[in-house]
């Protein structure tokens, strides 16, 4: 049984989506161990509570250094005996020693198709502002491994989703949501929990 901690900085969609996937079987294998957010108020700790969740609110401004909030991370994720780090919206760049630790254990989605629209300044509706702007025809949502870069790291999953003639940033965002981001995030955790997931060269490869 694979455990997971989600890590998150707002609402929780994804995270919710995760929780429903791990409940129907959508999601095999795996057990959301703790739910971690910056936030003391994000509505994903609520989420998280309702589901009989642990939530842990872990913000880097709560600590003197860098090197004392890598610490509270990495001792929450050995106190839950976690597998996989699956950040679901978390907009804190996570701490090179987490990062080493948990070496292709952790995982991100973002909202674009990566390499385009991603990296640093790039969240949020600012990705699809940045899309709309660039009169892009295609966007979509990228699963990757998270490495020291921003919005980089070996890709997973990736789903295109059509860009259509009047959409806002607001709109193209629910559609990524929708369309893409709760499909292949579940997909992801799916895959790894059963062993089909091998990183060689900086590349990643799914086994049927």
């Amino acid at each position: 049984m694979q455990k997971i901690a989600v890590c998150v900085s707002g609402g929780g969609t994804n995270l919710q989506t995760i929780i429903d996937a791990v409940s129907d079987g959508t999601i095999r294998n795996t057990e959301i161990a703790v739910v971690i957010s910056n936030k003391e108020n994000a509505y994903a700790l609520e989420r998280a509570s309702k589901a009989g969740i642990p939530a842990r609110c872990i913000s880097p401004k709560s600590y003197e250094s860098r090197d004392s909030f890598a610490d509270a991370m990495l001792d929450t994720l050995e106190e839950y005996n976690v597998d996989l780090v699956v950040l679901a919206g978390y907009l804190v760049i996570v701490p090179a020693r987490m990062i080493e630790k948990y070496h292709n254990r952790i995982i991100n989605i973002h909202p674009s198709l990566i390499p385009a629209h991603c990296g640093m300044g790039y969240y949020g509706l600012k990705v699809h502002e940045s899309v709309l702007a660039m009169g892009n025809k295609v966007t979509g949502a990228t699963v990757h491994f998270v490495d020291e870069k921003a919005d980089h790291g070996p890709i997973l999953l990736q789903k295109a989703v059509e860009v259509q003639e009047g959409d806002t940033p607001e709109i193209l965002q629910r559609r990524v949501m929708e369309q893409a981001e709760w499909k292949i995030l579940p997909k992801a955790i799916d895959l790894i929990g059963a062993g089909k997931v091998t990183v060689k060269d900086g590349i990643a490869h799914i086994s049927e």
